[in-house]
């Protein structure tokens, strides 16, 4: 059983991009409530939430890829 590196390299990229995600996202979302009196609390916690979102969303896709890679179908 040969594993698809082309896949796997693939995989590991999008669980490269999602690791900054998943620092920045909370990060501005306790920023935000700290800084609820300025006007900009809104934007930032908007930020945030779609920071994390796009957390998930890239390591549910990168450990499918590299799962796809591993055992191929």
């Amino acid at each position: 059983m040969a594993t698809n590196k082309q896949l796997l390299g693939k995989g590991i990229k999008y669980l490269t991009g999602a690791l900054p995600l998943m620092f920045l996202g909370p990060t501005l979302i306790y920023n935000a409530f700290q800084n609820q009196g300025n006007n900009w609390h809104y934007l930032v916690l908007a930020i945030g939430i779609i920071a994390c979102l796009s957390s998930m969303l890239l390591s549910f896709l990168g450990l499918k890829t590299i799962v796809r890679g591993i055992f191929n179908d």
